[in-house]
């Protein structure tokens, strides 16, 4: 009895070991993955360029011919019309005049002048001194700046009036020598005259026939002497 129990038992301990191997799932082989076939690249076609047409060129001009005037340069220095030597009388003798009608006025805003220098000159002396007297430098200070206020509305009023007096004795003088320079330049077939004192720095060489100053002036004089003793200060 003992015996067909161990023999049943042992039967079915086999039986329920045969099932569960059945129901163990079995490894699966991994299958080899196919090698992707690249598509083909379709081949670029070119777009047709279109071929440039040169543009026409224009018919060439046939070159004119012009005539080039001849040209004459001379050149002048009109800072020598005030020299009082070698100058032009008229006009030299014009100027003087007006510097001798405000010659008092001009002498005046001069001793206005000394007396500033003095003043400064004695507050300098005043203030390194030792016992500075405060009082009497403020005093000069206060003369200084009058003074100074002085000369300068006087020179202003000086300066106006001998504007308006060298226009009215001058001017026309220089507008006369204006006049006589065109016409000298016409006789003698200069085209353009410079002013040789305005453009030294720019003249690199010149010969000595192109300045006309000396010519002018001596040509100006002639026709126009002086009428009577130059002024004298």
């Amino acid at each position: 009895m003992n015996r067909n129990r161990l023999l049943i038992a042992a039967l079915m301990l086999m039986a329920m070991m045969s099932i569960s191997v059945m129901a163990q799932p079995r490894p699966q082989t991994a299958a080899p993955k196919p090698t992707p076939t690249p598509f083909p690249r379709p081949t670029a076609t070119p777009f047709p360029r279109p071929t440039a047409t040169p543009l026409p060129r224009p018919a060439a001009t046939p070159a004119v011919t012009a005539a080039v005037p001849e040209s004459k340069i001379a050149l002048i220095d009109t800072v020598m019309f005030g020299d009082e030597k070698n100058g032009i009388f008229l006009y030299v003798d014009a100027a003087r005049k007006v510097e001798l009608e405000f010659q008092p006025r001009t002498n005046e805003l001069k001793n206005l002048q000394t007396r500033l220098n003095t003043l400064a000159t004695e507050i300098q002396t005043l203030r390194k001194s030792t016992v500075v007297d405060q009082k009497t430098v403020q005093a000069k200070l206060a003369e200084g700046e009058r003074l100074q206020q002085e000369a300068a509305s006087k020179k202003e009023r000086l300066d106006e009036d001998v504007s308006q007096r060298y226009r009215q004795v001058v001017s026309p003088i220089s507008n006369q020598i204006g006049s006589a320079l065109d016409q000298f330049a016409r006789q003698r077939g200069i085209t353009m005259t410079l002013d040789m004192s305005k453009l030294l720095p720019a003249i690199l060489t010149a010969l000595p026939t192109v300045d006309i100053t000396q010519a002018f002036i001596a040509d100006f004089n002639s026709k126009n002497p002086r009428s009577g003793a130059a002024p004298r200060p």
